[in-house]
């Protein structure tokens, strides 16, 4: 099971599961005071989430953060101007 973070625009990301996408990942707060939310496109009981997920909604303080959780999923569009993995664009 491998995760990868497809770029959309700042601060906004698909989350795919073996190429298919399953949740979003999502910027939002100030400079000082930034969270990332993963969350699953589809309401599924717990049983049928794709691990990590306990719920369908997990919260994170940074990109990397994020990353490491989803198993350091690779980040595809990074690299572009602004971009960084503190999640700092």
């Amino acid at each position: 099971m491998t995760y990868t973070f497809s770029r959309l625009a700042p601060g906004s990301y698909d989350v795919l599961l073996d190429g298919v996408i399953v949740a979003s990942l999502v910027r939002s707060g100030s400079k000082d005071n930034v969270t990332w939310t993963a969350e699953l496109l589809t309401d599924v009981p717990s049983w049928k989430r794709p691990a990590p997920f306990t719920a369908s909604e997990h919260t994170f303080a940074s990109l990397e953060e994020a990353r490491r959780w989803f198993g350091n999923a690779e980040i595809r569009g990074a690299g572009q101007k602004g971009e960084h993995l503190d999640g700092q664009e």
